[in-house]
């Protein structure tokens, strides 16, 4: 008798903590109803549209056809991921995306935190919102106008650059028919698009930084740019390692949709990346299991990095996702 007294007390236990948890959680929910509100069309959306879907992947491991649908189809296991490894493609296209991102690391990633210590030391209030609102407009340009810019740009009949060039006695250069331009044309775009947008979180992050700090600094007779460095760097390295983190996950992943309008087959050597080839074979092709099974593999690297390097920046940080 004693025992099952004792197994129904620790039952009633159990059952009076689950209960007190619901009910602070009820009020919690009561008390902040409306953020709630306020978040609900966001939770919507990535319920709706990122997590619904993912149903969808086992395509990757069928060979789908939209006649018999997504569960009748046959399985193949593994046969469109091997496919895509044993392409002649594969070691191509590896490159140039590895490549790119590499020149993203290297040149973009750093732009908007360079501008935001530019902007954050001017002074004059009326010229810093200026040359804000500007760096901010190519973000709203259309990817499609931005292209044709290009182009206009590099033209080698009447483009600007190559009116420079010939200026300057040179030859005209037919940029875009060259594959050895392509990398440095891409990462150019991406730089003049982003970078004044990009800016934006580092600007935000830097003014959350003690003035006081600043002021002792100015006492301590340290200048501008020691105050840049000692200071304004440290007070935003939290934000800087966090969107490395999350850039590093996206290493396999390129915005094709600039890629697609720039690139031509006489550059495919280093402008075809894998999402190009996806879109190809995926939607001109209608390969979907094919293309979903590159997706799959994508996202599983992408998460793969994720995870490794935000356990490199815990283990020589204190900032991290997790």
């Amino acid at each position: 008798m004693s025992e099952s007294s004792n197994e129904l007390t620790v039952s009633q236990v159990k059952f009076k903590k689950i209960k007190g948890l619901i009910s602070d959680v009820v009020k919690i929910i009561i008390k902040y109803k409306y953020l709630y509100i306020m978040l609900l069309p966001a939770v919507a959306y990535y319920v709706i549209f990122k997590y619904l879907p993912m149903y969808g992947l086992i395509i990757s491991f069928k060979r789908f056809n939209p006649g018999l649908g997504v569960f009748r189809s046959p399985w193949v296991g593994f046969k469109y991921y091997e496919q895509f490894f044993k392409s002649i493609y594969f070691g191509r296209l590896l490159r140039n995306t590895l490549m790119i991102n590499l020149y993203n690391l290297l040149f973009v990633f750093p732009a908007p935190i360079i501008f935001a210590l530019l902007l954050n030391e001017l002074r004059l209030s009326r010229y810093k919102k200026f040359i804000q609102t500007v760096s901010y407009l190519p973000h709203f340009i259309s990817t499609v106008i931005i292209a044709s810019m290009v182009f206009t740009f590099l033209n080698r009949e009447y483009g600007l650059v190559n009116n420079i060039i010939y200026m300057l006695g040179g030859e005209r250069i037919a940029f875009l028919n060259y594959s050895k331009y392509f990398w440095g044309i891409y990462t150019g775009m991406d730089l003049w698009k982003s970078t004044g947008w990009g800016s934006i979180i580092y600007l935000a992050a830097i003014t959350s930084i003690n003035p006081e700090l600043y002021e002792s600094a100015i006492v301590d007779g340290a200048n501008r740019w020691r105050q840049i460095w000692h200071i304004t760097l440290p007070g935003i390295s939290s934000v800087i390692i966090i969107m490395l983190i999350l850039r590093v996950g996206r290493l396999l992943s390129v915005g094709y949709k600039s890629i697609i309008l720039l690139y031509n087959p006489l550059i495919y050597e280093t402008a075809d990346v894998i999402n190009t080839f996806v879109y190809r074979r995926g939607l001109l092709n209608y390969e979907f299991s094919f293309a979903t099974a590159v997706g799959l593999f994508q996202s599983v690297v992408g998460f793969i990095l994720v995870v490794f390097s935000n356990k490199i920046a815990r283990t020589f940080s204190e900032t991290s996702l997790w």
